[in-house]
């Protein structure tokens, strides 16, 4: 179904080159190793797993976004059926402030669960309930009883205080070269507009949820959802005070995170204490109305960009200024302004963003984390200029291409961008494009023909890998490096398969356990590429020791020596490659939507994505992944959006029915093509990762197209039919 095509000379060679490159790396279209599991239920998520003697908790919210509690009356729900405790500040189980500094331990809120009387954000965790079951805890929690001196609370941006953003990841919040004012003073042509998102909610299948297992007082098994296993280990053991050993995480499967999920949200570390308190296992699963509060999300935002360019379209000046918000029990900026060196050579270059504090819970990562909103306002500003140019806006990206990340000075590895352009514009038919706008109708729609770019930085993290050949014939990968939906058993179990030389049903692999060996983090899209180094090692490792070429080599060498398996564990890591080289991969979005101005209705109609991700390991789950991000990105752009009530700081939407995002009827055919050259300056699989990208770009080819159709430029998102009117 999907072609997969890519890089040097004119577009057959291309084809034929890389078509030939693909085949020569065995990459095909595997069926999902873990889809026989989810689809007959045998596969256990966090609220799953069966222990005796469990209970339940249900938590209490703060039904106020700021102020102070003065009594909270817990006797009527200390009293119901079935209630085992209520905790609050007045008796909080014990926990122990952790290092928190990300590559250590880390928690979503530094604020830890149950502190004091004070409240911060509607929806903030002031209690824990604890029954028999769910339903008496779910009551019981109802019952408590509480009082408050409320204050003002700042839940719009329009009213909040903005300044400088502080360094995120030790990086300042602000770049320049050059000189801004002196470059766009020379430009020929200007543009400057403000482009604005809004907040958005996290809202995966797979509800959060807990089950903490005390065995004794100093042991502890965590059931929970985690895109890092390792971290989560090691911030639950600085939690209770415990050796790492003595904690065990287990999360075979995530029913969806999208950065939700990395680290523990406060309900998590309550429930683990609770449990230890009681010495009983504990489950708490969360609403989505409680998700919606203190679950994360992502920031709205307010970008304004200018750009000046010569006459030929040659960029000479960039401003990108942005505020974004955070909580007033955490730090997280949207770092929006990371992507603006990325995409396009210029010489004068200013970007910088600000935060404000307000009365929400906390925002976090959310699919490509700032670079999303970031393109979103970079990639719509391109497009206005192409228009007050006269040039197309293909041709305006390939003329100011940049060869190297402008901050870090480096040259891009294996970059393939112009390439993504040119074969989406081909497959889309782009140059049969009209060049004025309300030039296109059928049905008494106006058609829009709209484009974006698209990219995201290759991440990579040491893991490591235990690889069993057993007498039975089979293989057996071990690694805590978990999949969150992405495909990755299916990605290590086919790698596997590869360097064993095995059919793939030969394959076991074993993931999301603390127990395996470190195999890093679901998150920023580099599971595929900081497994596969590591599968490739150990795979090669265990062949040698067998003294094989292949595992079935190895399987008749293993039952003449009458032993019961070869095991090796190896290990892979990132090495000095990141000082020479920028690692980033590219894409290109190409979409047609029609517009019904009489009702303002939007639909999009055709969709091509083309994607530069280095080598494709699977081309089945890599191209599902570019269409979720794909549809994900339909959401932003047309539905989703979430408003705190200015009176009680709550999300106005507060489930899946209120908060609106796509379903089948909204989301066309979306064609996926991969420009696959492998990126061996990354590592040795020439594998980047592809999981965030896929949504990088796509509101802006949106909004781009419905300038095509109707000639309105909308920089508001979400572009709702009262936008369209």
């Amino acid at each position: 179904m999907n072609q997969l095509t890519g890089g040097h000379g004119d577009t057959g060679t291309r084809r034929a080159f890389y078509q030939k490159q693909l085949t020569e790396s065995d990459v095909t279209g595997i069926n999902r190793k873990d889809g026989r599991a989810k689809l007959t239920g045998t596969a256990t998520y966090a609220a799953e797993h069966q222990i005796p003697g469990l209970v339940h908790g249900y938590v209490v919210a703060a039904n106020i976004a700021h102020g102070q509690m003065t009594s909270i009356d817990t006797q009527g729900a200390a009293t119901a059926p079935g209630v085992i405790a209520v905790f609050t500040h007045k008796n909080a189980p014990p926990v122990s402030k952790p290092t928190n500094d990300f590559m250590t331990s880390k928690i979503y809120e530094a604020r830890l669960p149950l502190s004091d009387d004070q409240i911060y954000y509607a929806g903030q965790i002031i209690g824990l309930v604890v029954a028999d079951t769910f339903e008496r805890a779910r009551h019981a929690a109802h019952l408590v009883k509480v009082e408050y001196v409320t204050q003002e609370p700042i839940v719009e941006a329009s009213k909040a205080t903005f300044h400088e953003a502080p360094p995120m990841f030790g990086k300042e919040m602000k770049f320049e070269k050059g000189n801004f004012a002196t470059g766009i003073a020379d430009a020929v042509a200007q543009m400057t507009a403000t482009y604005t998102t809004s907040t958005e909610l996290h809202a995966p299948m797979e509800p959060h949820a807990i089950i903490a297992h005390w065995q004794d007082a100093d042991t502890l098994t965590v059931y929970e959802a985690s895109q890092w296993v390792m971290s989560s280990q090691r911030t639950y053991a600085e939690l209770f005070g415990l050796p790492t050993e003595k904690v065990r995480i287990v999360t075979p499967f995530i029913g969806g995170a999208f950065g939700s999920k990395a680290f523990p949200w406060s309900h998590g570390i309550l429930c683990a204490a609770a449990a230890r308190q009681l010495q009983r296992p504990l489950k708490v699963v969360l609403s989505r109305r409680q998700m919606t509060a203190n679950t994360g999300h992502r920031s709205e935002t307010e970008q304004t960009i200018s750009l000046g360019a010569n006459a030929d379209g040659s960029l000479i000046a960039i401003d990108h200024a942005v505020k974004s918000y955070t909580s007033k029990v955490d730090v997280f900026t949207e770092n929006c302004i990371g992507v603006t060196p990325v995409m396009y050579a210029v010489p004068n270059l200013r970007s910088r963003q600000e935060l404000a504090v307000m009365n929400v819970g906390t925002p976090t990562f959310m699919r490509a984390p700032g670079d999303n909103p970031g393109l979103w306002a970079l990639e719509s500003a391109m497009d206005e200029l192409a228009w007050e140019l006269k040039i197309d806006p293909v041709e305006l990206r390939l003329k100011n291409e940049t060869k190297e990340h402008q901050r870090q000075g480096l040259p891009f590895s294996a970059k393939h961008f112009a390439e993504c352009l040119q074969l989406g514009a081909e497959q889309f038919g782009w140059q049969d494009r009209p060049k004025q706008v309300r030039s296109l109708t059928h049905d008494g729609k106006l058609i829009g023909w709209g484009m974006a770019a698209s990219t995201y930085p290759a991440l990579r993290s040491a893991a490591t890998v235990t690889v069993r050949l057993l007498a039975d014939g089979t293989a057996h990968i071990l690694t805590s490096g978990n999949d969150m939906g992405t495909g990755a058993y299916t990605i290590v179990a086919g790698t596997a398969a590869e360097v064993l030389g095995l059919p793939i049903e030969q394959v076991q692999v074993e993931m999301g356990d603390s127990l395996l060996p470190n195999g890093g983090m679901a998150g920023g899209s580099q599971m595929t590429a900081t497994l596969v180094p590591a599968v490739m090692t150990a795979c090669e490792e265990v062949l040698k020791t067998a003294k094989a070429t292949t595992a079935p080599e190895a399987f008749a060498t293993l039952r003449q020596s009458g032993e019961s398996v070869f095991e090796v564990t190896a290990s892979s890591a990132p090495g000095e490659e990141g000082k020479k080289w920028a690692f980033q991969s590219w894409g290109a979005h190409f979409c047609e939507v029609s517009v019904d101005e009489e009702i303002g209705r939007l639909r999009v109609s055709r969709w091509v994505s083309v994607m530069n991700i280095g080598r494709v390991m699977n081309a089945k789950t890599a191209a599902s992944q570019i269409r979720g991000a794909v549809i994900m990105g339909i959401g932003q752009a047309l539905m989703e959006a979430c408003h705190f009530d200015p009176n009680i700081g709550y999300p106005v939407v507060y489930d899946l029915a209120t908060y609106h995002y796509p379903s089948h009827a909204d989301i066309p055919r979306i064609q996926v093509t991969f420009v696959a050259e492998p990126d061996f300056n990354f590592n040795p699989a020439g594998v980047r990762g592809v999981g965030e990208i896929g949504i990088t770009g796509v509101s802006a080819a949106i909004a781009n197209a419905i300038y095509h159709a109707t000639g309105k430029r909308i920089r508001d998102l979400p572009i709702t039919p009262d936008k369209l009117l």
